[in-house]
């Protein structure tokens, strides 16, 4: 089956997933999971989402996998005025509406809570991916939660 076929068929979760393996950050693999729906070019998508990898640049703040879901859903759905402050409460309220959901699941949106159990640095410089990197990190779980949590409020949601 040819590459752009078999991409098709993945589900965003899937391809989300498969991109992180593929050396992603995690708001990277879920915002450019979206990208046949948001309508970005996915080279596009990488360089835009790349500052929020590691809870925002490393530095363990919101988990960028959520940030990954907050930009797509801001695509999709976020106001675009500047002085609606009803369609800008709707938005928000739907923003805080996909992190109850992931924190539903996973207890908390913040990316040094969610790695409590492993030896996490704030260091800039990012960790190898191998093969015992995939095995005790938790990551792709929430990569994977996120996309499934956006998926479920679009089928649920008509965007724009």
């Amino acid at each position: 089956m040819p590459e752009t076929e078999r991409m098709i068929k993945m589900t965003h979760a899937e391809k989300a997933v498969e991109l992180f393996a593929n050396g992603c950050n995690c708001s990277q693999a879920v915002f450019t999971a979206f990208s046949d729906v948001t309508g970005m070019d996915e080279e596009l998508a990488k360089r835009l989402s790349s500052s929020f990898g590691g809870g925002i640049g490393r530095m363990r703040e919101i988990c960028g996998a959520c940030s990954g879901m907050f930009m797509a859903a801001g695509i999709l759905y976020g106001a675009d005025t500047d002085r609606d402050d009803k369609l800008k409460a709707e938005h928000y309220k739907r923003i805080q509406h996909l992190a109850g959901k992931f924190k539903e699941v996973h207890g908390t949106m913040n990316c040094a809570e969610l790695l409590k159990n492993l030896s996490v640095t704030k260091d800039p410089t990012p960790e190898k991916r191998t093969e015992q990197y995939y095995k005790v990190r938790p990551c792709v779980r929430f990569v994977r939660t996120a996309a499934e949590i956006l998926d479920e409020y679009i089928a649920e949601n008509e965007p724009k």
